[in-house]
């Protein structure tokens, strides 16, 4: 996998809400979200799906939001509280070589990555952590933007996932991305 992630500019692009048109973050996350659950956000740059997600989950829902940028979390955080959602969002930064995720064994709902697996470094290590915090109906929605990721990378990705455990469960159609929605291999159908 690569190891560049995406400038903090970009950040401010991928924020806009301009992009809603596109990506509509309601209607792309609200078949997988209920009220009250906890989700994990990873590599959630400024929070353009962090902050619906905060929404949607509503007042007794978590989003723990995790990016290896500290510019894009005290982006996040700035916008989270200006959205009065302070209560709903953790923000954390990780590293390179970790998403430093450890206390959060079993205990996630749901995981969401957007344009996120090809820039790790170790897709194997990156789908163990995740898979680690899930709890066993745990499901994993990872997006990738068909522009940077080809569909033969794309399968690779995948791959990667089922390798660490995961199980497909649907392939969604979300427009300009392929995307995949994984289980633990116990998650039945």
């Amino acid at each position: 996998m690569a190891k560049r992630v995406c400038p903090v500019w970009v950040g401010y692009l991928l924020a806009s809400p301009i992009r809603k048109l596109f990506q509509n973050p309601q209607r792309i996350l609200r078949p997988y979200i209920e009220n009250g659950i906890k989700v994990l956000d990873v590599g959630c740059a400024m929070g353009f799906f962090s902050l619906p997600l905060a929404q949607m989950v509503g007042s007794k829902g978590k989003i723990i939001c995790v990016d290896v940028q500290e510019k894009m979390i005290r982006s996040l955080e700035k916008r989270t509280q200006k959205a009065g959602l302070s209560n709903r969002i953790e923000t954390r930064i990780c590293h390179h070589n970790s998403l430093g995720l450890d206390d959060l064994k079993e205990e996630i709902d749901f995981a969401f990555a957007s344009a996120v697996v090809h820039e790790v470094p170790d897709a194997s290590k990156f789908f163990t952590e995740i898979y680690q915090t899930m709890k066993p109906t745990g499901k994993f929605l990872v997006i990738e933007p068909k522009g940077h990721v080809p569909e033969k990378y794309f399968e690779i990705i995948v791959s990667a996932a089922e390798q660490e455990n995961f199980k497909i469960i649907e392939r969604p159609q979300i427009g300009r991305s392929r995307a995949v929605l994984l289980g633990k291999e116990n998650v039945r159908l």
